[in-house]
């Protein structure tokens, strides 16, 4: 129940308390990642697929959809993303790009990625609504998915954090990669099994869209350690947008 906690009340807005915060509290919330991930998903379903039913149509449907995750993170992995975008494109050493990121203000880079991500994001929910309640909803929750787990990947030992304090430092290396792939097998079987039923590729379109999601964050990952040192909260923030849109994108193939 801590790890629950842990992941609940740092990842959504949820009236969760947070009892513990040590490591091995933060190893058990970041392997529960996915399961915060699975409520925001289910959350952005719920109310983006009655939306198309009522007859809005499948744009104000993605809307909706994209909306809620924000609202339930009170928009942290998006300020994350653009804090990120802001550090990398100012080009300079690590020490002055984390500055740049503790910043209140988004710059330009900032915006611009804010902008083309959320774009992306209901672009391709739209594409899904269009195909049918059922495929929209699915996109939402896959999605919001892999986000999370694209957390708990980024927390595998022998990724450093790249401060002293903040959730990064409180985070990162606490999870092992036998667990952190575990939790990758077990989520891509449930998203598969869940694509099986909207049809005869939809297990195939799931699985990939959870993979190429994992594999993009990871390219993220490697760049922010590269540049930054370590991972922080705006990185995992980046991390976990990287990986909804990419999942997103390859749903809306096929």
């Amino acid at each position: 129940m801590d790890g629950i906690r842990f992941a609940f009340g740092t990842l959504t807005v949820l009236p969760v308390r947070v009892t513990r915060w040590d490591r091995a509290a933060a190893r058990s919330g970041m392997l529960c990642a996915p399961l915060a991930g699975l409520v925001v998903g289910a959350c952005a379903a719920a109310l983006g697929a009655p939306v198309l039913l009522l007859g809005p149509g499948p744009l104000l449907a993605a809307v909706t959809s994209t909306a809620v995750p924000a609202v339930l993170t009170r928009g942290l992995h998006l300020d994350g993303l653009a804090d990120v975008a802001d550090g990398l494109g100012s080009a300079k050493p690590a020490e002055d790009a984390l500055r740049v990121m503790k910043q209140s203000d988004i710059g330009p880079f900032g915006v611009v990625t804010l902008v083309l991500v959320l774009l992306a994001q209901v672009t391709a929910l739209d594409r899904l609504y269009g195909e049918g309640w059922a495929h929209g909803a699915a996109g939402a929750v896959v999605c919001a998915l892999a986000a999370r787990l694209a957390l708990t990947l980024a927390c595998r030992r022998g990724v450093p954090a790249a401060r002293p304090d903040g959730l990064g430092a409180a985070v990162a290396g606490t999870v092992s990669t036998g667990a952190a792939l575990g939790a990758a097998v077990g989520v891509t079987a449930v998203c598969a099994a869940a694509g099986a039923l909207l049809g005869p590729y939809g297990a195939l379109r799931h699985a990939l869209a959870v993979l190429l999601a994992l594999g993009a964050a990871q390219l993220l990952l490697r760049h922010c350690v590269r540049r930054f040192g370590g991972v922080t909260g705006d990185v995992f923030g980046a991390l976990a947008e990287t990986a909804a849109t990419a999942a997103l994108l390859v749903l809306t193939f096929g």
